[in-house]
């Protein structure tokens, strides 16, 4: 049983846009941010940012340091208020809603930290990701009555359905601290899963892997964009990743998108190419 929301608009989307009846059509964006600009102290993280996500997409989010990538999903998840500029998710203006409630409305986000419960079980770590998509009833929740067992009962599904989902069942009951580095953060992946996403923001998912790490997680996000059509934005420095799994790529440098395209169009253009001229693609 498959759990893990997906757009379920994207397959027709898909069919229309390839039909031989006339010129292709593309879905409106899932996530639409439009001329966003943020500014600290006078100095400007991002500058009219515009970024359009489609349904069951996988972007890629890159540039060299500072060029405001960390910023673009502080903004999306609600963590920074941008000065300028609005935020859709599905054609409604997310810009007034707090974190918890951008992630109630589907947005998981994957940070560079682990943060998690290491000496608590995978199990319990990925049942921390249901905690937004539970209404907490207080008398029924102490006494496990028909509406809490419900919840917990389909809750319960969707980490078992994670679970299988990343090969985590042989490790289900083990503390996160004794797991290698590599699988940990597959239980990140995993947490963000449990949440129920429309959107999948991935923050370095691949940062301090090995090559046979890096292929696993590359994998799961090829099976996550194909098998379930949900959307994602990758920021990554594995430019080689990048290239390999991402639908379009978007560049940013010194806040501003520099280009939009393909990942053959994008390696190919000379901005690009001049912005990462000498930084080997680190941020």
């Amino acid at each position: 049983m498959s759990v893990i929301t997906t757009p379920t608009s994207s397959t027709t989307d898909a069919a229309s846009a390839g039909s031989p009846e006339g010129p292709e059509t593309l879905p409106d964006p899932l996530l639409d941010v439009e001329r966003l600009t943020l500014g600290f102290a006078g100095l400007t993280a991002l500058d009219e940012v515009s970024i359009a996500v489609r349904p069951g997409e996988l972007l890629a989010v890159i540039g060299p340091n500072g060029a405001g990538k960390s910023s673009l999903f502080n903004c999306i998840s609600g963590v920074y208020r941008a000065q300028k500029g609005t935020i859709r998710l599905g054609g409604t203006s997310i810009d007034a809603l707090k974190p918890h409630q951008r992630t109630g409305l589907g947005i998981a986000r994957t940070f560079q930290e682990l943060a998690l419960f290491e000496h608590q079980s995978v199990l319990d770590n990925l049942m921390t990701g249901r905690n937004v998509r539970m209404k907490h009833h207080a008398w029924a929740d102490m006494l496990r009555l028909g509406p809490a067992l419900r919840q917990e009962l389909e809750g319960r599904g969707v980490v078992e359905d994670v679970i299988d989902f990343l090969d985590l069942a042989h490790v289900r009951h083990q503390p996160v601290a004794a797991l290698p580095y590599g699988w940990r953060k597959r239980v990140v992946l995993g947490r963000a899963l449990c949440s129920e996403p429309r959107v999948l923001l991935l923050d370095e998912p691949v940062a301090g892997m090995n090559q046979e790490e890096t292929e696993d997680i590359a994998r799961y996000l090829l099976d996550l964009k194909e098998e379930r059509g949900l959307t994602q934005i990758l920021v990554e420095h594995n430019l080689g990743v990048v290239l390999d799994i991402a639908d379009r790529v978007v560049v940013l440098n010194f806040g501003r998108v520099i280009a939009d395209g393909t990942p053959d169009e994008v390696a190919d253009d000379p901005d690009v190419q001049a912005a990462y001229l000498g930084s080997h693609a680190r941020d």
